[in-house]
């Protein structure tokens, strides 16, 4: 990564911490969210995971419509930093920790690589 990739991933960062801190207080069940990009195809390339805890807790996000109030955090926190995404249902995956216990056996490097977050 070069010195300009360093410091837009900085900026992704910090934008995508203060939207995790908003969830965490306003979308229950959410838990934390993790980023992979592509900077060779930024902004593209960016794709943000947000992790629940349970199964269940993920499909009462999506029947209360709180996984939009989320995707709406992350979408204002990237917009601060000049990254715009006409529709955040591309960038924005949801996944949860207990789909990483019984998949991969609790190890996220290899659960994100079956579930294709992130391009090698």
């Amino acid at each position: 990564m070069n010195k300009s990739q360093k410091k837009i991933d900085k900026e992704i960062c910090r934008a995508l911490t203060r939207a995790c801190e908003m969830a965490k207080v306003e979308v229950p069940g959410f838990q934390w969210l993790t980023h992979f990009v592509n900077y060779q195809q930024f902004p593209q390339s960016l794709s943000i995971v947000c992790i629940f805890g349970s199964h269940a807790e993920l499909a009462q996000a999506r029947q209360e419509m709180t996984d939009q109030l989320l995707s709406a955090f992350i979408a204002a926190e990237l917009q601060k930093i000049d990254i715009n995404f006409k529709h955040m249902q591309r960038p924005v995956a949801f996944d949860t920790e207990e789909a990483c216990r019984v998949q991969s056996h609790g190890n996220w490097p290899v659960h994100f690589k079956k579930s294709r977050y992130a391009d090698d």
